[in-house]
């Protein structure tokens, strides 16, 4: 009788990626940790010694706190319209790119060149354009005859000025991801719709958008994950004003986490954000499993 034969387990690969499971260990789960336990405390930085548990009265307070609500209001609200124009804007430069015959290089190199900029970098760059003083906005609006706009001091349009810097920034990212996805669409696919008679519009619903719906889907999931953590512009442009029509969650948890030192509130606030960016990302895992069956 034959003996069963003992598969041999190769530790190699697992010794290789020990080292990557610490540092994640350490970098991401032991803080995390931390932070779910302080965020049920009254932790104040500079009485780190008399530290209480408080249960869910941190979490209870912070969401009848009006500053978060509209931080959240605001959070959702430019996420919402940031993916929304920076998906279609690089669309439609994917599409106008892609249907080049000459420059096509020029053009891709142009359009990718505000994603080298630093967000510090790109922040402080429009704040220069958008001052009342100085700025090449106000004075472009002062030929044609429009007065000064206080872009980043008045409430109806501080909200939309970082917006607009957001939508600059980030469309060379989606015009890039959906430009990839263009590149896989077969052209056989174009030459039997031409020869069935349909126009460019008909081409693109039937042919196009079929075939890059799932690279499109991605970029609205990764860019819904990274804008909903906004925190740079904000807080170098406007610090959450005026009167709070441009605070976000990440500018509260740092008005109170880190100026405030309420680092128990804060740790709470931390930990409800954690929980919305885990529930958009699990759907981004969830799409990337699925185009890999």
């Amino acid at each position: 009788m034959k003996r069963p034969v003992k598969k041999r387990i190769n530790a190699f690969p697992y010794l290789m990626t020990l080292p990557t499971l610490v540092i994640l260990v350490c970098l991401t789960i032991f803080p995390l940790i931390f932070n779910a336990y302080y965020s049920i405390t009254d932790y104040y930085y500079l009485s780190p010694k008399n530290i209480n548990i408080v249960g869910g009265e941190n979490y209870i307070n912070i969401f009848k706190d009006v500053y978060f609500q509209q931080a959240l209001l605001n959070t959702v609200k430019f996420t919402i319209l940031a993916v929304v124009f920076e998906t279609l804007i690089g669309l439609i430069l994917a599409l106008f790119i892609n249907n080049l015959r000459t420059a096509r290089r020029s053009m891709r190199t142009l359009v990718l060149l505000p994603t080298l900029l630093p967000p510090v970098t790109v922040a402080l760059i429009w704040q220069i354009m958008f001052s009342n003083n100085y700025g090449i906005i106000n004075k472009m609006l002062g030929f044609i005859g429009i007065g000064e706009v206080s872009w980043l001091m008045d409430v109806k349009t501080a909200f939309y000025s970082i917006l607009i810097i957001d939508i600059w920034q980030y469309v060379p990212f989606t015009f890039l991801l959906i430009y990839a996805s263009l590149q896989t669409v077969p052209r056989v696919q174009y030459e039997a719709a031409r020869i069935d008679g349909a126009n460019a519009w008909h081409q693109f619903i039937y042919v196009t958008l079929p075939n890059i719906l799932s690279g499109v889907i991605m970029v609205i999931l990764l860019r819904v994950i990274d804008t909903f953590r906004l925190f740079d512009k904000v807080n170098i442009l406007t610090k959450g004003g005026p009167a709070n029509s441009t605070a976000t969650i990440t500018q509260y948890i740092y008005q109170y986490g880190v100026k405030g030192l309420k680092v128990g509130y804060g740790s709470a606030a931390a930990i409800i954000m954690t929980i919305i960016i885990l529930v958009l990302a699990s759907q981004y895992i969830k799409k990337s499993f699925h185009n890999r069956r």
